[in-house]
This record gives structure tokens, C-alpha cells and sequence, in this order.
């Protein structure tokens, strides 16, 4: 097992909201004792799945303060923080901070298309701008733009507080590269479900999960099966849920999962625009798979 500080099981937490779109602060506090009884090692609030666009930095501060509040050293808060102007990333990591976070998930640059030099200028001026492990999110179906393994590999030999990557792409080119040639306190995390097994037997640290705000302890299990050499198990494991970490991205995330906690009754569907709520036909698909699993 690992013993770099961001390792494991890290769920990508989802906002909840009441039906006129304020934070249900209530729901909010279930969730977080829901991971901390099925082991989940690592809460991220105010992530992109938990809609960071949408959040103001009075919201983004008032979640964080009640998932640590929840939390109460039980689990590790890593809150999102992160756009793609500069100074403004600056200002949500030093609030994420201030609210009680103890690392920082911080997205690439979105839209802009930034030179690697300005991605690795980004970086430079948060990890400069706060003491606290900062995790490097590199999602280029989603920001257009690759954060390349030499500027990850850059800004962890530069900064000592450049704690994680989360790679949620498919490139085995570039997660091979990282995880040969990083320096010894980087943790190399995947933010895709489907790729846990062979990631993780790669000898990466662990997942950012989205199928984790479902199946917490299952996806906990499968993280810890590959890291102890038990094949049979991850593959049994993997292989049940397969169909549940496509569904998550039936359409944009975080909508199916969404729907499908509200389903599980444990928070109300609601989203803010300019996300809606999915297809009656995805729906059903969504139901099918939640019943097929005793879900719901």
C-alpha cells in the first residue's frame, strides 16, 4: 500500500440542492457520514462534480466549512478550487483553505488553451499562494487542453506542495510516463472508474471517483483488492460495476449520478443551470442498472 498522503478512495462529491437551487446543508451532512462509514479516504467537495461552476465563493466556502465541520478529522477534505483565471484560482484556493480544507483539487485551465508554460505559470502561482497538498486535475475532454506529464513532472520536482495528479483520461502513454518518473511525493490518481483495475496495477495510488458517491465501499474494495495483488476479487468486483461507471456519464456528469442518489433517496434532484435533468429514457436505463445492483 501506499504511504503518499493522497492515496485510496477519493469521492468526487455532488452538491446537493433544494428544489429553489440553495445548498441543502442537511443532505450535504449525510453524505459526508455516509463516506465516512463505508472508509471512503478522501471527500472532494466543490469540484466540477459537485457543479463549481455554478458555486459562488461564499457557497464554495460555506461547503467546504460543513464538510469539515461533518467530517471532523475522520476523513481527509480536499475541496475543488480551481478556473481557469488565474488570480481567481488563486482566490478559491486561498478560501478553500481558510474554510478548512487540508489539500486542493485545482482543474486545469478550461477554454483558454494555454501554452504548457502557462499551464505550469497557473500552478506556479497557486502552490506559491498556499501551503497545502495541491492535486493537479488534467481532464482535456473537458478543458481542451492536455496538461503534458513534463509539466506535471515540472511542477513536482518545483513545488513540494504539487502533492497529486488526478488523470482522468485514458492515455496509457502519459500515466506510464508519470508513474516512472515522478518524484517520490506525487501521487498519480485516475478520476476514470473504468480504469481503476488496470491503473491502479500499474502501480497508480488510487481513484477521484464519481461511482463513488453511489457504491462508496465497493469502489473502496476494488481500490484495495488491486493494491493487494487480488485479482480474482478486483475483476469480480470490477466487472459488477462496469455498467453502473459507464452509466455515470450517460449524460454529462453530474446528472446521472445525480439522479441516481435521488433515486436512492438521499438527496433531491435538483440541479443548477445550465444543467437539467436527463432523458425519461436515460432514466429508465439508469433505474434498470440501480435495481440490477439492489440500489433501489
Amino acid at each position: 500500500m501506499s504511504t503518499r498522503y493522497l492515496s485510496g478512495s477519493a469521492v468526487a462529491l455532488v452538491t446537493p440542492f433544494r428544489q429553489d437551487r440553495s445548498i441543502d446543508t442537511d443532505a450535504l451532512r449525510k453524505l459526508v457520514q455516509f463516506h465516512i462509514e463505508a472508509g471512503t479516504d478522501i471527500i472532494i467537495p466543490c469540484g466540477t462534480t459537485g457543479e463549481s461552476p455554478t458555486l459562488s465563493g461564499a457557497e464554495q466556502f460555506e461547503i467546504i466549512r460543513t464538510v469539515k465541520e461533518e467530517a471532523a478529522n475522520k476523513i481527509i477534505v480536499a475541496a475543488g478550487a480551481g478556473t481557469n483565471a488565474t488570480e481567481h484560482a488563486v482566490e478559491l484556493a486561498k478560501n478553500a483553505v481558510q474554510a478548512g480544507a487540508s489539500a486542493l483539487l485545482s482543474v486545469a485551465p478550461y477554454y483558454n488553451k494555454p501554452s504548457q508554460e502557462g499551464i505550469y505559470q497557473h500552478y506556479k502561482h497557486i502552490a506559491e499562494a498556499v501551503t497545502v497538498p495541491i492535486i493537479i486535475y488534467n481532464v482535456p475532454g473537458r478543458t481542451g487542453c492536455n496538461v503534458s506529464a513534463s509539466t506535471i513532472l515540472r511542477l513536482a520536482r518545483d513545488f513540494g506542495n504539487i502533492a497529486a495528479v488526478k488523470e482522468a483520461t485514458e492515455n496509457m502513454s502519459q500515466i506510464t510516463e508519470l508513474l516512472e518518473e515522478r518524484p517520490e511525493h506525487l501521487s498519480v490518481l485516475t478520476g476514470e472508474d473504468s480504469m481503476i483495475l488496470p491503473f491502479i496495477a500499474m502501480g497508480g495510488d488510487g481513484v477521484i471517483s464519481v461511482a463513488a458517491n453511489q457504491v462508496p465501499s465497493q469502489v473502496k474494495r476494488l481500490v484495495n483488492a488491486v493494491k493487494e495483488g487480488n485479482l480474482d476479487e478486483a475483476r469480480s468486483i470490477n466487472r459488477r460495476y462496469r455498467r453502473l461507471f459507464k452509466l455515470n456519464f450517460i449524460e454529462s456528469n453530474p446528472v446521472p449520478v445525480k439522479y441516481a442518489l435521488a433515486r436512492m433517496g438521499m438527496i433531491e434532484e435538483n440541479y443548477r443551470l445550465p444543467l437539467v435533468p436527463m432523458s425519461a429514457e436515460n432514466k429508465a436505463i439508469m433505474d434498470n442498472e440501480l435495481e440490477s445492483l439492489g440500489l433501489i
